[in-house]
């Protein structure tokens, strides 16, 4: 069963540009991960600063191992100080 996950994240106004640089940097390592299906960014339109990442994984072990991996690590790390607010990540199954 595949694992589907969005992430909603808040950045600050003067941060935005590095923030993109690191999100891009972690899409692209990501999308390289075993069990990886989709993994894609978004910006909301409406709203400056927020993006988004929509996920697909094959497994939960799959997406463990994405959580613990050192490329992940690095990147909350260096997100940490451009955060406007905490990240909201929702997890699911597909129901139809």
């Amino acid at each position: 069963m595949n694992i589907y996950l969005s992430a909603i994240i808040h950045i600050k106004e003067n941060s935005i540009m590095d923030a993109i640089e690191l999100l891009k940097k972690l899409v692209i390592e990501t999308r390289k991960e075993k069990g990886c299906m989709q993994y894609d960014l978004f910006e909301d339109n409406r709203n400056k600063g927020v993006f988004f990442i929509h996920e697909n994984w094959e497994t939960n072990e799959d997406l463990h191992n994405h959580q613990v991996s050192e490329h992940m690590m690095k990147f909350r790390e260096n997100i940490a100080s451009l955060l406007e607010n905490p990240n909201i990540v929702y997890v699911g199954n597909k129901l139809f």
